[in-house]
Parts: C-alpha cells; sequence; structure tokens
C-alpha cells in the first residue's frame, strides 16, 4: 500500500525543513512507494543498507581477510557507464544550454517524466537521503535533498558525500537546496520477485538550472544515479556559481611542499585516460617534495575576502576507475583500496578478493568475471568492465591532505590544464595572463585513445575538461572564467595558469617523457614559477621552461627527448590553428572577445 502523507509528517525528523517534507511528499505521491525512509547517515544505518543487499544478491561480501568490509556490485550489462545521449540540460531558452548540451523543452520534459515516475516506486522503499556537498556548515558548501529506490545509491552516496542528519539540519526556511529526484524504474507488483540489480531500459539525467533542480529515472549506475557527482556538483552547481560568482570546476586538488616549507594548492583539470587520478595521488620522484591529496575530481572555486581564489572539494569520496590502477601506476590508491570499499563490474579471484587490468602485472590464471563467467587470460573479452569502479571514503587515502575537508577551502598558486597529445603541445608551458589560460582551458584536447571512440589520434575538443558537464551555454562558461579572474586581478592576484601534456612522443611512436612519479619535476618548475625561483623562455604557445631549470636526466630523458618535447613545427600548428578556429566558431557569438584575441595573437605569434 502506498505511504500516506500523514505517515510521512509523522516519521520525518523534527528537524526538517516544512519545503523538505512537502516535497517528499509530494514525489511520494506520484512514485507510490510502499515506504518512505529519512536516511541519517549513521555507521548502523550503512550496515543495515549493506546486509539488505547482500541477501538481495546486489553486493558480494569479498573475502574479509584480504579486503575487510568490503563487496563487489555487478551492474546489469547495459547500465555500466554514463549516459551522456540520455543527459539533457533543460534551460527554460535553448540557447542557453549551448551547442554541447542535449536540450529539451522545460514543460514537454516534465510531462514525460511525470508519466515515468508514476507509479515508478511500486512495491519499494523511498529513501530520503539529505546530502551537503563540501564540509557541513561551510560558506562555500551547498545542500540537496535526493529521493531514491535504490539502496545502492544510498549507501554510494553516504560514500561520496556528508550524508545524512547533520546535512538536513542546514537546510532552514529560507536555505537554498538542490531537489533530486531518482528511481531505478523497475516497479514491484505483489507477485513480482525482485532481481539484483534492478534498472530501466527507458534513461533520463534530467537538469533544470533555473530551478536547481535534477530527475532521474532508469540507471542505478555512478553518475547516472548518485546524482550529488556529477549532476549536482558540476552541471547545476554550474549554474549556481555563474549567477552567484564562483566556478564549479572538474578539477583536482594538490597541497605541495617543497624543501624549505613553503606551501601551495594546485586545481589541475585532465581530461579522461589523462592520468587524472594518478597526478592527484602523485608520490615525487624528487627528494624534499611532499604531495598530498584534497579531491580527485571537482573543485569549487571562489574569490576569498582577502583577494586569492580559495577551493574546497565539495565531495567526501572517491568514485575512481579501477582498470589501469595498480601499484607501479599509483600505489596510493592501491594502498587506498585496502578496506571498506564498495567495488562494480571489477573481476572476482578465486579466493574471494578483486582484480582489474593493470592491478598486477601477472594476470592470474583462472577469474570471474564482471558478469559472473568463468573467465582466463585466452578469454576474448577483459575481466573486469573497463569503466569498473571503486567508491572508496575519502579519509582512506594514504596521501590525503590535513587541511581536505577545511570549511574555509584552500587558497590557489596555480591552476593546471592537461590533454593527451602526441605532438603540438609542449610537456609544460605556462600562461602569459588570466586570459591566455583561460584560451588554454577552452581550447583544450586529446586524442582518441580507442577506435571505439572515433578515429584513433582524433582531437576530441574538451574545454576545460567540461564538455559533458557544463548546466550553461559552454562559451557563457568561459565568460564566467573571464568574469572571475577580473575579479581576482581586482583584489589581489590571480592564479598562475599552465598547461602540461605528459603524452608527447617520438617519431618512433613511443612516449618521450616517464610520467607518472617524473611529473613532480615539471610540477617543481610551476610552483617555482609560482615562488618567482626559475626564469622561462617565451615561445607562441607560452612561456617554457629555460635552460637547465628541470633536471630531465634525472628523469631518464636524454638531450634530444628533451628537445622534442618542446619542439614547435609550423606546418602541424598551424593546421591545428585552423581546427581550432572551427571548433570557437561553433560557439557563435557567444565566444568571449578575449578568446577570440588570444586566438589572434597565437596566429601572429607563429607567423613571426
Amino acid at each position: 500500500m502506498t505511504v500516506t502523507a500523514t505517515a510521512i509528517r509523522h516519521d520525518c525528523p523534527a528537524y526538517a525543513d516544512a519545503r523538505v517534507v512537502a516535497w517528499v511528499e509530494r514525489i511520494a505521491a506520484l512514485t507510490e512507494p510502499d515506504a518512505v525512509y529519512w536516511c541519517d547517515g549513521s555507521a548502523a544505518e550503512r550496515e543495515r543498507l549493506i546486509d539488505t543487499m547482500v541477501a538481495r544478491g546486489t553486493l558480494l561480501p569479498l573475502n574479509e581477510e584480504k579486503r575487510p568490509n568490503s563487496y563487489l556490485a555487478r551492474s546489469r550489462p547495459d547500465d555500466v557507464a554514463r549516459v551522456e545521449s540520455r543527459t539533457f540540460i533543460c534551460s527554460r531558452d535553448e540557447a542557453d544550454a549551448g551547442p554541447t548540451n542535449n536540450w529539451a523543452d522545460p514543460e514537454e520534459m516534465r510531462a514525460t517524466l511525470d508519466g515515468l515516475f508514476h507509479g515508478a516506486m511500486r512495491g519499494r522503499t523511498m529513501y530520503v537521503v539529505p546530502f551537503s556537498m563540501g564540509p557541513v556548515g561551510s560558506p562555500l558548501a551547498r545542500v540537496g535533498v535526493q529521493v531514491t529506490d535504490s539502496p545502492y545509491v544510498v549507501v554510494s552516496t553516504g560514500t561520496m558525500t556528508r550524508m545524512g542528519a547533520d546535512a538536513l539540519r542546514q537546510i532552514a526556511p529560507t536555505t537554498p537546496w538542490v531537489p533530486a529526484v531518482h528511481s531505478v524504474g523497475a516497479p514491484l507488483g505483489p507477485d513480482d520477485a525482485d532481481v539484483a540489480w534492478p534498472c530501466s531500459d527507458t534513461k533520463y539525467i534530467v537538469h533544470y538550472p533555473e530551478d536547481r533542480e535534477i530527475w532521474s529515472y532508469g540507471s542505478a549506475y555512478g553518475g547516472n544515479a548518485i546524482l550529488a557527482k556529477k549532476a549536482f556538483a558540476l552541471r547545476i552547481a554550474s549554474a549556481i556559481g555563474k549567477d552567484e560568482g564562483w566556478i564549479a570546476a572538474h578539477m583536482l586538488l594538490l597541497k605541495v611542499t617543497n624543501p624549505q616549507g613553503r606551501v601551495f594548492h594546485v586545481a589541475a583539470a585532465f581530461p579522461s585516460a589523462c592520468g587524472k587520478t594518478n597526478f592527484a595521488m602523485l608520490k615525487p620522484s624528487i627528494a624534499g617534495w611532499d604531495v598530498e591529496t584534497i579531491g580527485d575530481d571537482i573543485a569549487w572555486l571562489a574569490p576569498g575576502a582577502n583577494g586569492e581564489l580559495r577551493a574546497i572539494n565539495p565531495e567526501a569520496g572517491f568514485f575512481g576507475v579501477a582498470p589501469g590502477t595498480g601499484a607501479d601506476t599509483n600505489p596510493v590508491a592501491v594502498d587506498m583500496l585496502e578496506r571498506d570499499v564498495i567495488f562494480t563490474n571489477v573481476a572476482l579471484t578465486d579466493d574471494g578478493d578483486v582484480w582489474w587490468e593493470g592491478l598486477t602485472p601477472d594476470t592470474p590464471s583462472h577469474l570471474t568475471d564482471w558478469q559472473g563467467n568463468d573467465w582466463t587470460p585466452d578469454s576474448p573479452t577483459p575481466a573486469a568492465h573497463p569503466n569498473s569502479r571503486f567508491t572508496v571514503s575519502a579519509d582512506q587515502c594514504p596521501t590525503i591532505a590535513d587541511t581536505w575537508d577545511d570549511p574555509a577551502g584552500v587558497p590557489i598558486d596555480a591552476i593546471i590544464f592537461g590533454g593527451r597529445r602526441a605532438t603540438n603541445v609542449p610537456l609544460v608551458a605556462q600562461a602569459r595572463s588570466w586570459e591566455h589560460g583561460v584560451y588554454m582551458g577552452a581550447t583544450l584536447a586529446s586524442e582518441r585513445t580507442a577506435a571505439a571512440e572515433g578515429t584513433v589520434g582524433e582531437l576530441r575538443r574538451d574545454p576545460f575538461a567540461m564538455l559533458p558537464f557544463s548546466g550553461t551555454h559552454m562559451a557563457d562558461h568561459w565568460q564566467h572564467w573571464l568574469d572571475v579572474g577580473e575579479r581576482l586581478a581586482e583584489q589581489g592576484s590571480a592564479p598562475a595558469i599552465f598547461q602540461v601534456n605528459w603524452f608527447r612522443k617520438g617519431d618512433d611512436g613511443s612516449f618521450l617523457w616517464p610520467g607518472f612519479s617524473e611529473n613532480a619535476r615539471v610540477l617543481e618548475w610551476i610552483l617555482d614559477r609560482v615562488a618567482g625561483n626559475v626564469d622561462a623562455t617565451d615561445s607562441p604557445v607560452g612561456l617554457l621552461p629555460s635552460e637547465g631549470s628541470i633536471d630531465y636526466e634525472a628523469a631518464g630523458v636524454a638531450p634530444e627527448q628533451w628537445s622534442q618535447l618542446f619542439a614547435l613545427h609550423s606546418e602541424p600548428l598551424a593546421a591545428e590553428v585552423a581546427d581550432t578556429e572551427g571548433f570557437l566558431a561553433g560557439y557563435g557569438d557567444a565566444v568571449p572577445t578575449e578568446v577570440w584575441g588570444q586566438h589572434r595573437e597565437l596566429e601572429a605569434r607563429l607567423r613571426r
């Protein structure tokens, strides 16, 4: 029997704001759950939910000795990743969504979703999940409430956010909050048996930027369903930040201490497959340098009272890609995953542990793959899904900084953009100005690495690493960066901006730079530039390291390789400038004049 509004009002916490209660009543009337449960975020609650999922078959307990308090989930094969083609920005004016977002008329979309959500939670419990993005009570934090019929989503949100009673108490009668509605879209009749991973063939992930509202239907996976993550922390937050004067960025955050004891903070944006998590958990190869993790995926950047740019990691956990994460590539992450982890779509070893491609140098002779099938090294498919994940609390990271959840945030000294480029882009270059840095971010690109993504080697533009995640017109996002930079310049000084490229290749197709821990040598030069300790040489694309300012030979790089890492060849650069021209033109009149100005300056510098 559907829960009544009277029961909801009776069972809700006494401190729940009346607006939240009324909203829950309205969504319950639409979705018709059998029960409504208000989450408090306690350890006992998490344990009960996990036990429920183990009994249902959603979670498989792992070997308690090898991986204490950890579990494996296997999704349905058609529910394994974000569904960008079914992700919509329903701004009131289509022009505000821009050419890179899927737009639908908001009223028509609401009618569609009302039909889908009618009775969608029959036979299930609706969980009310209040959460804070950022430290509870921080002036930089924002709050939301998600309703969902998936206990997997509840537990994941509990890891990824500050979820529970403390977050709900932050919502006073005048407090803005983001409502988020989610259902797996698999109602149960009285005689229906449930399945381990309920979901629907029909999927929608819908954002109403002006109303600060999110609706998601049909998927139980990751960013489609954990709506605090990409949906709130980037798409809706980018619209909020645009109105309030701060930036929601797809960026990692680092705390770096040099041998003299000076502390720096760095924000860095990398598209997928560009070493983002490895850089977030960098173990430097240089003695005396200490690198600590603040965040690996999302940063909220806001001008501070003293004129500096400050940042928080709005998340409380890591939702990382498992394949490629190993003792050689990211030992910090491997250590982080020893306990209290939920793994999704990885392989299972015969002794009840997890495995994925890249975890160990040697491949086990037998596994159970991510779909529950026998697997050997001769099998034609990977043992773990390429997008398999781990969900783990941030405070388990061995390199987590003691300031990672400081309510005041941390002051940003440098901003880095990086992509996967075999040619044209040097190992590192500094922008000459904030405007030049915005141009670097706006034209950021990576080369496709798999045929499934398109033509291998083809450039994929991913401005600010935000292409799938902006809730506004992308060119408006660039203008917002320019506006924030102007405000920083008025109040104090804007951080220096840099571009890096760990993936440049030589004529034989091999990488010229070793990457991983040796990336600390590039980071050292960046922060020495911030401190004013090293010189730079001008070039058409920016300021480059002067001779002797990076000890590349200590990284195992020969002088001829070093030269190739910074080689600028006129013909391919001219071709790329022409390609960039077309890319910018695709955004029409919304492209800021400063971005076009930087483009014309690059053209002129290349002609000299």
